[in-house]
Protein backbone atom coordinates (compact mmCIF):
# COMPACT_ATOMS: atom_id res chain seq x y z
CA UNK A 1 0.00 0.00 0.00
CA UNK A 2 1.51 3.67 -0.81
CA UNK A 3 -0.16 6.18 1.08
CA UNK A 4 0.35 9.56 0.41
CA UNK A 5 0.45 11.81 3.11
CA UNK A 6 0.30 16.04 2.76
CA UNK A 7 3.05 15.58 5.91
CA UNK A 8 5.30 12.95 5.47
CA UNK A 9 4.65 12.44 1.63
CA UNK A 10 4.39 9.49 -0.44
CA UNK A 11 5.54 6.06 1.48
CA UNK A 12 4.88 2.44 0.60
CA UNK A 13 3.86 0.38 3.31
CA UNK A 14 4.70 -3.66 3.19
CA UNK A 15 4.73 -5.20 6.31
CA UNK A 16 1.82 -7.59 6.78
CA UNK A 17 0.64 -6.62 9.85
CA UNK A 18 0.53 -3.30 9.51
CA UNK A 19 -1.67 -3.44 6.28
CA UNK A 20 -4.36 -5.65 8.07
CA UNK A 21 -4.39 -3.02 10.87
CA UNK A 22 -5.32 -0.28 8.44
CA UNK A 23 -8.02 -2.61 6.67
CA UNK A 24 -9.49 -3.15 10.65
CA UNK A 25 -12.70 -2.47 11.04
CA UNK A 26 -11.61 -0.92 14.35
CA UNK A 27 -9.27 1.58 12.17
CA UNK A 28 -12.12 2.19 9.75
CA UNK A 29 -14.10 3.24 12.21
CA UNK A 30 -12.05 6.36 12.54
CA UNK A 31 -12.79 7.90 9.30
CA UNK A 32 -16.11 8.83 11.04
CA UNK A 33 -14.42 10.44 13.93
CA UNK A 34 -13.38 13.61 13.34
CA UNK A 35 -10.56 15.80 15.41
CA UNK A 36 -12.26 18.37 16.45
CA UNK A 37 -15.00 16.75 16.80
CA UNK A 38 -18.47 18.85 16.30
CA UNK A 39 -16.77 21.76 15.08
CA UNK A 40 -15.46 19.88 12.23
CA UNK A 41 -19.10 18.26 11.76
CA UNK A 42 -20.92 21.58 11.32
CA UNK A 43 -17.82 23.23 9.66
CA UNK A 44 -15.82 25.54 11.85
CA UNK A 45 -13.07 23.41 11.26
CA UNK A 46 -11.16 21.48 9.02
CA UNK A 47 -13.11 17.53 8.71
CA UNK A 48 -9.39 16.13 9.60
CA UNK A 49 -9.90 12.46 11.09
CA UNK A 50 -8.97 10.50 13.85
CA UNK A 51 -8.03 7.87 11.01
CA UNK A 52 -5.87 10.39 9.14
CA UNK A 53 -3.97 11.38 12.43
CA UNK A 54 -3.15 7.54 13.32
CA UNK A 55 -1.69 7.22 9.94
CA UNK A 56 0.27 10.09 10.74
CA UNK A 57 1.57 9.28 14.05
CA UNK A 58 2.49 5.61 12.31
CA UNK A 59 3.85 7.55 9.64
CA UNK A 60 6.16 10.09 11.63
CA UNK A 61 7.49 7.05 14.44
CA UNK A 62 8.19 5.37 11.22
CA UNK A 63 10.40 8.27 9.70
CA UNK A 64 12.31 8.54 12.88
CA UNK A 65 13.65 5.01 12.79
CA UNK A 66 11.18 3.57 15.20
CA UNK A 67 11.13 -0.43 15.61
CA UNK A 68 7.47 -2.07 13.81
CA UNK A 69 6.08 -2.34 17.41
CA UNK A 70 6.33 1.34 17.74
CA UNK A 71 4.72 2.02 14.51
CA UNK A 72 1.66 -0.40 15.68
CA UNK A 73 1.23 1.14 18.91
CA UNK A 74 1.25 4.84 17.16
CA UNK A 75 -1.18 3.37 14.44
CA UNK A 76 -3.63 2.41 17.41
CA UNK A 77 -3.18 5.00 19.73
CA UNK A 78 -6.40 6.44 19.45
CA UNK A 79 -8.36 3.64 18.08
CA UNK A 80 -11.08 3.96 21.67
CA UNK A 81 -11.62 7.93 20.34
CA UNK A 82 -15.30 8.64 20.76
CA UNK A 83 -17.64 9.97 18.43
CA UNK A 84 -16.95 13.65 18.67
CA UNK A 85 -13.94 12.88 20.42
CA UNK A 86 -13.13 15.05 23.64
CA UNK A 87 -16.76 16.30 23.49
CA UNK A 88 -17.35 13.31 25.34
CA UNK A 89 -15.07 14.42 27.89
CA UNK A 90 -17.06 17.17 28.37
CA UNK A 91 -20.13 15.21 28.85
CA UNK A 92 -18.59 13.00 31.48
CA UNK A 93 -16.61 16.44 33.75
CA UNK A 94 -13.32 15.93 32.55
CA UNK A 95 -12.54 18.96 30.53
CA UNK A 96 -9.43 19.32 31.92
CA UNK A 97 -8.43 15.85 31.77
CA UNK A 98 -9.82 14.59 28.38
CA UNK A 99 -8.69 11.04 29.11
CA UNK A 100 -11.78 8.88 29.07
CA UNK A 101 -10.46 7.25 25.53
CA UNK A 102 -7.08 6.37 27.17
CA UNK A 103 -9.21 4.86 30.36
CA UNK A 104 -11.45 2.73 28.11
CA UNK A 105 -9.01 1.96 25.83
CA UNK A 106 -8.07 -1.67 26.84
CA UNK A 107 -12.10 -2.09 27.41
CA UNK A 108 -12.73 -0.85 24.06
CA UNK A 109 -10.27 -3.00 22.04
CA UNK A 110 -11.16 -6.15 23.85
CA UNK A 111 -14.39 -5.73 21.65
CA UNK A 112 -12.92 -5.52 18.57
CA UNK A 113 -11.27 -7.30 15.52
CA UNK A 114 -7.61 -6.19 16.47
CA UNK A 115 -6.72 -8.34 19.35
CA UNK A 116 -7.42 -11.45 16.14
CA UNK A 117 -5.76 -9.50 13.78
CA UNK A 118 -2.49 -9.00 15.89
CA UNK A 119 -2.73 -12.31 17.40
CA UNK A 120 -2.29 -13.74 13.90
CA UNK A 121 1.34 -11.91 13.47
CA UNK A 122 2.04 -13.29 16.86
CA UNK A 123 1.72 -10.17 18.93
CA UNK A 124 -0.38 -9.90 22.39
CA UNK A 125 -2.28 -6.95 21.69
CA UNK A 126 -2.39 -5.69 25.21
CA UNK A 127 1.23 -4.92 24.69
CA UNK A 128 0.25 -1.88 22.57
CA UNK A 129 -2.21 -0.38 25.52
CA UNK A 130 -0.15 1.46 27.43
CA UNK A 131 1.47 4.09 25.19
CA UNK A 132 4.29 5.08 27.74
CA UNK A 133 6.31 2.78 26.86
CA UNK A 134 6.84 3.91 23.58
CA UNK A 135 8.47 7.29 23.84
CA UNK A 136 8.44 8.04 20.63
CA UNK A 137 4.63 8.05 20.29
CA UNK A 138 4.09 9.20 23.67
CA UNK A 139 5.75 11.72 26.32
CA UNK A 140 4.63 13.52 28.96
CA UNK A 141 3.85 17.13 28.72
CA UNK A 142 5.21 19.72 27.56
CA UNK A 143 7.65 17.43 25.68
CA UNK A 144 7.45 16.43 22.09
CA UNK A 145 6.18 13.18 20.85
CA UNK A 146 4.50 11.95 17.24
CA UNK A 147 1.06 12.54 18.85
CA UNK A 148 1.26 16.07 19.51
CA UNK A 149 3.57 16.48 16.53
CA UNK A 150 1.46 15.29 13.93
CA UNK A 151 -2.11 16.69 14.79
CA UNK A 152 -0.26 20.03 15.36
CA UNK A 153 0.82 19.93 11.92
CA UNK A 154 -2.39 18.87 10.62
CA UNK A 155 -4.20 21.56 12.32
CA UNK A 156 -1.97 24.32 12.05
CA UNK A 157 -2.37 24.77 8.37
CA UNK A 158 -5.97 24.14 8.32
CA UNK A 159 -5.96 27.07 10.72
CA UNK A 160 -3.93 29.15 8.35
CA UNK A 161 -1.49 29.20 10.97
CA UNK A 162 1.15 28.08 8.53
CA UNK A 163 2.25 27.43 4.89
CA UNK A 164 3.16 23.66 3.77
CA UNK A 165 6.79 24.80 3.63
CA UNK A 166 6.63 25.33 7.24
CA UNK A 167 5.47 21.75 7.89
CA UNK A 168 8.43 20.69 5.74
CA UNK A 169 10.67 22.87 7.44
CA UNK A 170 9.56 21.52 10.69
CA UNK A 171 9.69 18.13 9.63
CA UNK A 172 12.78 18.21 8.29
CA UNK A 173 14.08 19.40 11.85
CA UNK A 174 13.11 16.63 13.74
CA UNK A 175 15.67 14.32 15.32
CA UNK A 176 15.79 11.62 17.96
CA UNK A 177 18.22 12.09 20.83
CA UNK A 178 18.13 10.21 23.70
CA UNK A 179 15.34 8.56 22.89
CA UNK A 180 13.49 11.37 22.30
CA UNK A 181 11.74 13.24 19.74
CA UNK A 182 13.68 17.23 19.13
CA UNK A 183 14.17 19.64 17.16
CA UNK A 184 17.94 20.47 15.83
CA UNK A 185 18.02 23.82 15.89
CA UNK A 186 16.31 26.82 18.33
CA UNK A 187 14.86 28.25 15.29
CA UNK A 188 12.80 25.87 14.31
CA UNK A 189 11.91 25.03 18.08
CA UNK A 190 10.31 28.52 18.52
CA UNK A 191 8.63 28.33 15.95
CA UNK A 192 6.52 24.80 16.84
CA UNK A 193 6.39 26.49 20.39
CA UNK A 194 4.50 29.74 19.25
CA UNK A 195 3.11 28.45 16.58
CA UNK A 196 1.57 25.55 18.74
CA UNK A 197 0.53 28.20 21.02
CA UNK A 198 -1.60 30.00 18.70
CA UNK A 199 -3.29 26.74 17.38
CA UNK A 200 -4.15 25.63 20.66
CA UNK A 201 -6.01 29.33 21.38
CA UNK A 202 -7.28 29.62 17.75
CA UNK A 203 -9.03 25.72 18.14
CA UNK A 204 -8.34 23.33 20.87
CA UNK A 205 -8.93 25.59 23.44
CA UNK A 206 -10.88 28.25 21.46
CA UNK A 207 -14.05 30.33 22.97
CA UNK A 208 -16.00 29.63 20.47
CA UNK A 209 -15.05 26.12 20.38
CA UNK A 210 -14.87 25.29 23.89
CA UNK A 211 -18.50 26.95 23.74
CA UNK A 212 -19.92 24.17 21.10
CA UNK A 213 -18.60 21.24 22.87
CA UNK A 214 -20.52 22.66 26.16
CA UNK A 215 -23.72 22.46 24.53
CA UNK A 216 -23.10 19.32 22.38
CA UNK A 217 -22.07 17.70 25.39
CA UNK A 218 -25.06 18.82 27.73
CA UNK A 219 -27.27 17.31 24.54
CA UNK A 220 -25.30 14.27 24.87
CA UNK A 221 -26.32 14.27 28.48
CA UNK A 222 -29.78 15.10 28.12
CA UNK A 223 -30.13 11.89 25.51
CA UNK A 224 -28.68 10.13 28.04
CA UNK A 225 -31.08 11.16 30.72
CA UNK A 226 -33.92 10.04 28.17
CA UNK A 227 -32.50 7.57 27.51
CA UNK A 228 -33.09 7.66 23.40
CA UNK A 229 -29.13 7.25 23.35
CA UNK A 230 -26.85 4.95 25.96
CA UNK A 231 -23.16 5.01 26.50
CA UNK A 232 -22.43 2.13 23.64
CA UNK A 233 -23.32 4.34 21.21
CA UNK A 234 -20.48 6.72 21.98
CA UNK A 235 -18.36 4.39 19.54
CA UNK A 236 -20.37 5.14 16.97
CA UNK A 237 -19.47 7.35 14.66
CA UNK A 238 -19.54 11.55 14.57
CA UNK A 239 -22.77 11.10 11.71
CA UNK A 240 -24.21 8.16 13.50
CA UNK A 241 -24.78 9.36 17.14
CA UNK A 242 -25.83 13.21 15.32
CA UNK A 243 -28.24 11.59 13.29
CA UNK A 244 -29.32 9.75 16.64
CA UNK A 245 -29.77 12.36 18.68
CA UNK A 246 -32.04 14.44 16.07
CA UNK A 247 -33.74 11.92 15.44
CA UNK A 248 -34.70 11.69 19.19
CA UNK A 249 -35.84 15.32 19.12
CA UNK A 250 -37.85 14.61 16.86
CA UNK A 251 -39.74 12.15 17.72
CA UNK A 252 -39.39 12.42 21.55
CA UNK A 253 -40.57 16.61 21.01
CA UNK A 254 -38.59 16.92 23.77
CA UNK A 255 -38.13 20.92 24.03
CA UNK A 256 -34.61 21.02 26.09
CA UNK A 257 -33.24 18.41 23.81
CA UNK A 258 -34.52 20.07 20.57
CA UNK A 259 -33.29 23.87 21.94
CA UNK A 260 -30.04 22.12 22.90
CA UNK A 261 -29.11 20.71 19.03
CA UNK A 262 -30.73 23.82 17.74
CA UNK A 263 -27.98 26.30 19.29
CA UNK A 264 -24.81 23.72 18.09
CA UNK A 265 -24.61 26.07 15.36
CA UNK A 266 -22.05 28.20 13.43
CA UNK A 267 -24.94 30.89 14.12
CA UNK A 268 -24.75 30.58 17.60
CA UNK A 269 -22.37 33.13 19.50
CA UNK A 270 -20.45 33.31 22.84
CA UNK A 271 -19.45 36.40 24.91
CA UNK A 272 -17.62 36.63 28.32
CA UNK A 273 -20.05 37.23 30.71
CA UNK A 274 -19.01 37.45 34.24
CA UNK A 275 -22.86 38.80 35.80
CA UNK A 276 -24.94 36.52 34.05
CA UNK A 277 -23.13 33.12 32.44
CA UNK A 278 -25.40 30.86 30.51
CA UNK A 279 -21.90 28.67 31.94
CA UNK A 280 -18.84 28.60 33.34
CA UNK A 281 -16.65 26.17 31.78
CA UNK A 282 -12.93 25.12 31.90
CA UNK A 283 -10.70 23.22 29.00
CA UNK A 284 -7.28 21.84 28.86
CA UNK A 285 -4.31 23.74 28.03
CA UNK A 286 -1.52 23.17 25.33
CA UNK A 287 1.73 24.21 25.12
CA UNK A 288 4.77 22.11 24.32
CA UNK A 289 8.29 22.83 25.62
CA UNK A 290 10.26 21.36 22.80
CA UNK A 291 13.69 19.45 23.40
CA UNK A 292 16.27 21.08 21.07
CA UNK A 293 19.25 18.59 20.52
CA UNK A 294 22.88 20.72 20.62
CA UNK A 295 26.33 18.69 21.01
CA UNK A 296 24.43 15.38 22.14
CA UNK A 297 22.50 16.81 24.71
CA UNK A 298 18.40 17.71 25.06
CA UNK A 299 18.09 21.44 26.37
CA UNK A 300 14.04 22.48 26.59
CA UNK A 301 13.58 25.50 24.45
CA UNK A 302 12.27 27.75 27.72
CA UNK A 303 16.10 27.11 29.00
CA UNK A 304 17.29 28.43 25.24
CA UNK A 305 15.42 31.50 25.25
CA UNK A 306 13.75 33.58 28.66
CA UNK A 307 11.45 34.95 25.87
CA UNK A 308 9.84 32.08 24.86
CA UNK A 309 9.35 30.56 28.54
CA UNK A 310 7.86 33.70 29.99
CA UNK A 311 5.51 34.11 26.75
CA UNK A 312 4.67 30.37 27.05
CA UNK A 313 3.45 31.08 31.04
CA UNK A 314 1.81 34.18 30.36
CA UNK A 315 -0.49 32.18 27.94
CA UNK A 316 -1.22 28.95 30.37
CA UNK A 317 -1.83 31.76 32.89
CA UNK A 318 -4.01 33.74 30.81
CA UNK A 319 -6.81 30.86 30.25
CA UNK A 320 -6.69 28.81 33.30
CA UNK A 321 -9.57 28.74 35.26
CA UNK A 322 -13.61 28.30 34.03
CA UNK A 323 -14.45 30.51 31.25
CA UNK A 324 -17.78 32.61 31.90
CA UNK A 325 -20.00 31.94 28.54
CA UNK A 326 -23.26 33.69 27.86
CA UNK A 327 -24.80 31.62 24.58
CA UNK A 328 -26.55 34.07 22.24
CA UNK A 329 -28.18 32.63 19.25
Amino acid sequence: MQINDPIYGAIEIQEPVLLDLLHSGAMQRLHGVLQHGITGLIGLTQPITRFEHSVGAMLLVRQLGGSLREQIAALLHDISHTAFSHVIDYVLDDHDGQSYHDEMKETFVATTDLPGILARHAYDWTDFMDESTFPLLEQPSPRLCADRIDYFLRDCVGLGLAAQEDVDRAVADLVVGDGRIALKTVDVARWFGNTFMQADDASWANFREVGLYELTARAIRRGLVLGVIVQDDFWLTDEALWHKLQTAADTTADAELRSLLALVSLDTQFVWDEANPTFCVSTKLRAVDPDVWQDGVLRPLSVLDPVFAARREAYLSGKQGAWPMRVIQ
